[in-house]
């Protein structure tokens, strides 16, 4: 399962300036097509995950985003802008590994990776108990805490047909052609 939450790893990408310091702990509402989830990020479970996160919805990288890729009882992730251009230039920056602090279990978010120090804006929530990932990296930063079930109703007909190297080049303009129906993160906002 682990190659499913594997992306693309950008060419060329080294030691980057790191993300901003988030706060300790913030919360982000994402607006879906199913309706809406609360995130808590816990910055102390992994800081550099937690870093990227919160410089990513800052920046509007996540609206109007697809997810893309819903196995259900596995995962729901998203991360790839609709315009190619943020996709490349959130790429160019990967973050190093944060180790494992929390365990992969139903309801957290995790970035995907396709190896090590390799995390950029792919995230994944977990749609049940996947404590198997702690062992291969994967370092939790957040938490569903408000609209769980919206996740579990996402649109999961496509499975991993959605090519990421065409989404990384086409953005939106290729799923919407191609994979309609895939729910979409309208807007990611941190909460005051």
């Amino acid at each position: 399962m682990r190659l499913l939450l594997a992306i693309l790893l950008p060419l060329g990408a080294q030691d980057a300036k790191p993300d901003p310091a988030a706060p300790a702990e913030f919360k982000v509402r994402l607006e879906t097509t199913k309706g809406d989830l609360v995130v808590r990020v816990v910055r102390d479970w992994a800081p550099k995950g937690a870093d990227r996160f919160h410089a990513l919805v800052k920046a509007g990288a996540y609206d109007d985003t697809r997810f893309y890729r819903v196995l259900p009882k596995f995962i729901a992730q998203w991360g790839y802008s609709g315009d190619p251009k943020v996709t490349a230039k959130w790429r160019e920056t990967p973050i190093k590994d944060d180790p494992v602090k929390k365990k992969n279990v139903r309801g957290t978010l995790s970035f995907a990776k396709g190896g090590p120090d390799s995390r950029t804006l792919n995230v994944f929530i977990n749609l049940k108990d996947n404590s198997s990932l702690d062992k291969d990296g994967f370092a939790p930063f957040a938490e569903v805490v408000e609209g769980l079930e919206f996740a579990d109703q996402l649109h999961s007909g496509y499975g991993n047909r959605p090519q990421q190297p065409k989404i990384i080049e086409q953005g939106n303009a290729y799923l919407d052609k191609e994979f309609k129906d895939l729910d979409r993160l309208k807007s990611a906002k941190i909460l005051e």
